[in-house]
């Protein structure tokens, strides 16, 4: 298996998609290990795609390209600039309040650091403001999608590991909210140093605040809904992505009447496009992953973390390491769904709760969608703002340092990352 890991990094170097540099250095594992009969290859391909609860992903993608298309992101940036208009750098705070209302809209990190740079960017442009810094805050503020419900990452995790979604959904609020407050610090600190001044001399007042809230109430409703209906027994994950197409064609149509057929079409199109390549990442990795528990890599990778420490921060600290450079060179799809389920026994035997490391690890591995070399987040934002990557990540540095401030908080302070699934769903034992 170590033979095919290679040839998988030796490809992703030469630029070859994921999908196809996954699924080529499975068949390389299988060309390489005489005795396992050919049919697993495609039963494996196949069979990976056809997990009940995976149908939350395409469901969630269609809400979220929905939801851009009816009026409810535009509410949101609205809301948000209310919010921060009165702060250094105010289009960028701008970008960190969305990123954390659009966390149940989007889903994902790449998709909300497309949409924001594609909607903020020309007005970050026009104000001055450098388009390397623009490019920074825009795709590293998409990591708070990571957490906010409903996170595709979390959901990923949560199948693949056989973790609860509902108690993942619920535990990534707290953390969300934190990466926000300090990613809104750490914008302020540089952008009080580039000179960004802010829009207004004074915060709006509640009656702006009210109304843009109530104007918005739609978008800022939709994750607890689902939180309800799912923590009530009245639907699946999956089946709360159906009921989230089902919302945004319903808010589309009937509440805001800003879903044109054109536009429907469009986000058809565009969904499924999404769809495709996540479907064949997935399928793929399930040739690939069929190898590593072949080869009983997780056996392996355990006794090696357990020999080297005994105790669990240690241990999550090297977990971290490892899943920051896997980040710069792989996927984030393609690292939870091969992580995953060797990682979820090694911190189970250190008597880590599987949520509250849930939530570090998607955290750490969505990172990489804005960490060179294949940070495909940064590589969106840069395109966009019209800037190079290296102009942009040397511009992110005081963001990088607010996602490390957020994993230490997340680490050393597990009963805040559990505070609300407890209270939700009752104390789950390790």
């Amino acid at each position: 298996m170590l033979t095919a890991i290679g040839i998988f990094l030796i490809m992703l170097f030469l630029g070859m998609p994921v999908a196809f540099a996954i699924g080529l250095s499975g068949v390389f594992f299988f060309l390489l290990t005489p005795g396992i009969p050919w049919e697993i290859l495609v039963q494996k391909a196949f069979s990976t795609t056809q997990s009940y609860t995976m149908l939350a992903i395409p469901l969630f993608i269609l809400a979220g390209n929905l939801m851009n298309n009816t009026g409810l992101t535009k509410r949101l940036v609205k809301l948000s600039n209310v919010l921060t208009g009165h702060m250094y750098g105010s289009i960028g705070q701008v970008s960190a309040v969305l990123s954390t209302l659009m966390g149940g809209v989007s889903g994902s990190a790449v998709a909300d650091a497309a949409m924001e740079s594609r909607i903020l960017g020309p007005e970050m442009i026009a104000r001055g403001y450098d388009r390397g810094w623009g490019a920074a805050v825009n795709s590293l503020t998409g990591l708070i999608v990571a957490t906010i419900p409903p996170s595709m990452g979390l959901i990923l995790y949560g199948t693949v590991g056989e973790v609860s979604i509902g108690r993942l959904f619920v535990a990534g609020f707290i953390p969300g909210i934190i990466m926000c407050i300090f990613m809104m610090i750490a914008i302020r600190y540089s952008a009080k140093r580039f000179g960004y001044k802010p829009d207004h001399d004074k915060p709006a007042s509640l009656k702006e605040m009210g109304k843009a809230v109530l104007d918005s109430i739609w978008a800022l409703m939709f994750p607890i809904i689902l939180i309800v209906l799912i923590r009530g027994g009245l639907m699946t994950p999956s089946e709360s992505g159906a009921f989230a197409v089902f919302y945004a064609l319903f808010i589309g149509i009937f509440i805001y009447k800003e879903l044109t057929w054109e536009s429907f079409v469009q986000t058809l199109t565009d969904s499924v496009k999404d769809m495709s390549v996540i479907t064949l990442i997935l399928g793929f990795s399930g040739i690939f992953s069929y190898g590593v528990v072949y080869d009983q890599l997780p056996a392996v990778l355990t006794d090696a973390l357990v020999s080297m420490t005994s105790n669990p921060y240690v241990l999550i600290f090297l977990i971290i390491i490892m899943l920051t450079v896997f980040g710069m060179f792989m996927e984030t799809t393609v690292i939870t769904l091969i992580v995953t389920p060797i990682l979820i026994p090694v911190i189970k035997q250190y008597g880590i709760d599987p949520v509250h490391f849930g939530i570090i690890m998607m955290t750490t591995v969505t990172l990489g969608c804005s960490t060179p070399p294949v940070g495909v987040a940064l590589y969106t934002s840069a395109s966009i703002m019209g800037c190079t990557v290296e102009d942009a990540t040397k511009k992110a540095w005081p963001l990088y340092v607010a996602v490390l401030a957020t994993l230490l908080i997340c680490i050393f302070f597990p009963d805040l990352v559990l505070l609300l699934p407890n209270l939700v769903y009752g104390v789950q034992a390790v």
